[in-house]
């Protein structure tokens, strides 16, 4: 070989040692991250992985927040003397692993091994590249906090631990009666009977199934068995006489959508959280809780119990809506109204594919806000950016238009009012949601989360 390729030949390997050397230092990325943004790095991808996996629904969005939530605050809780385990406390919870006797445990690691698999177990139906977000996320979190501890038995008996919970939960999630429910969204078969005021398919609908969404998911375990004994709340019997309370429900609801402002109709289109779009109404809420984190910079077993609760009190809230719908099978707006008040008449936002009675965005908000206030109290100033980016309605000429609180139970009072503006829920729908939500979240609240 002459001289000068020789030389070539030394620079080439030079250059491919200097490149691998690169990419080796690379490879392995860190990030600085204090507790805090640990647990909300993995609220923000389970709202990602939420909004961004087809099929699915604010029932069965509600159920996974609700293990996932208790998988963060599992994967820790024994780290913290001060806090409780949940096994025993929930519904059919008997028995989670348990960290070894006299060994140390890095609680972060655990957190972040246990976020990981629950999401990747409980949404197995996502997508490939949300899978790869996972784990990229997973491993990020590792080597950040890898490089501070230098016990490697410590590292992987940590991670081990955080994926065990995440896996015993999935396991016993599998009994609750809603698993893999985004495989039978509607019923075919469902067959029920007729009756005056009882809900019909609609016309000027979100989806373009003309059968009920989940008509079973009442049916599913709750995970405070309270609030699976919660009884049915009273509704305004059927009665289309002028006057009647029935009649003057749906009058409402229709001289409302006369006198419609601006900013009413921006509350409509913010908080609809079609699952289509976004991460459900559900997700705004978890969305909320994350929000409050990043303002008052908690403890870390404060934020994966702020989280915990956020996603039992919703799960719990859909599914003792959903059984209050099904139920009473009552009729919405966009069928009483043109049936007895303005044949044309059409609601500002389509009606969604289950019964009306009561309104599951005012339970859910109404149940997430009573937890937020007793974690945090009710005075909390902030703005909900959750929308902003999105395109304009061009159909409503409605822009989505940041949102500014100064409560949490402000927030439930116009999530349930975005609802009647909508032109797809009465005020008794509203009114009794937020009470019942209230109901829901007070056994949440009474868990003994601390000793």
């Amino acid at each position: 070989m002459n001289r000068p390729n020789l030389l070539l030949l030394k620079i080439s390997l030079f250059l491919c040692c200097l490149t691998l050397l690169f990419s080796q230092c690379i490879s392995e990325p860190t990030i600085e991250l204090n507790e805090q943004e640990i647990a909300t790095k993995w609220a923000e991808m389970t709202m990602h992985v939420t909004q961004h996996t087809p099929a699915n629904s604010p029932t069965f969005a509600s159920r996974c927040l609700g293990y996932i939530g208790l998988t963060m605050y599992e994967s820790i809780v024994h780290g913290y003397e001060d806090y409780n385990s949940l096994v025993g406390q929930l519904n059919e919870l008997e028995k989670l692993p348990l960290p070894e006797v006299e060994k140390s445990y890095n609680w972060e690691l655990a957190l972040n091994a246990g976020q990981a698999e629950i999401l990747r177990s409980i949404y197995i139906q996502t997508a490939d590249s949300n899978k790869v977000k996972i784990d990229s996320l997973e491993k990020l979190i590792l080597n950040s906090i890898v490089v501070e501890v230098s016990d490697k038995q410590l590292v992987e008996r940590s991670v081990a631990y955080g994926k065990s919970i995440a896996q015993s939960i999935f396991e016993w999630s599998k009994t609750d009666g809603g698993h893999r429910g985004y495989l039978k969204n509607f019923d075919k078969n469902m067959v029920r009977k007729d009756f005056l005021g009882s809900w019909k398919p609609p016309l000027f609908a979100q989806s373009f199934s003309h059968h009920p969404l989940h008509p079973y998911w009442g049916k599913n375990r709750t995970f405070v068995a309270k609030n699976g004994a919660i009884p049915n709340p009273e509704i305004i019997p059927y009665d289309t006489t002028q006057g009647s309370p029935y009649y003057q429900e749906f009058l409402a609801v229709y001289e409302k959508d006369k006198t419609l402002t601006q900013e009413e109709k921006e509350m409509a289109l913010w908080w609809g959280d079609d699952p289509a779009d976004t991460f459900t109404p559900a997700g705004h809420s978890y969305f909320i809780a994350t929000i409050a984190i990043k303002a008052k910079k908690p403890s870390l077993i404060k934020c994966a119990e702020t989280y915990a609760r956020t996603g039992i009190a919703v799960a719990d809230a859909f599914i003792k809506c959903w059984k209050w719908k099904y139920d009473f099978f009552s009729e919405r707006p966009n069928t009483f109204i043109p049936q007895h008040i303005d044949i044309e008449w059409e609601s500002f936002w389509p009606d969604p594919p289950f019964p009306a009675f009561p309104s599951g965005h005012a339970i859910q908000a109404a149940t997430a806000a009573t937890i937020m206030i007793d974690l945090y109290g009710n005075e909390f100033s902030f703005v909900d950016d959750a929308h902003v980016g999105r395109e304009r309605d061009e159909v409503r000429e409605v822009d989505f238009v940041a949102q500014e609180f100064d409560s949490f139970w402000q927030v439930a009072e116009e999530t349930a009012d975005s609802r009647f503006y909508g032109g797809i829920h009465t005020p008794q729908d509203n009114s009794v949601g937020l009470t019942a939500g209230k109901k829901i979240a007070k056994h949440v609240n009474e868990l003994n989360w601390k000793k």
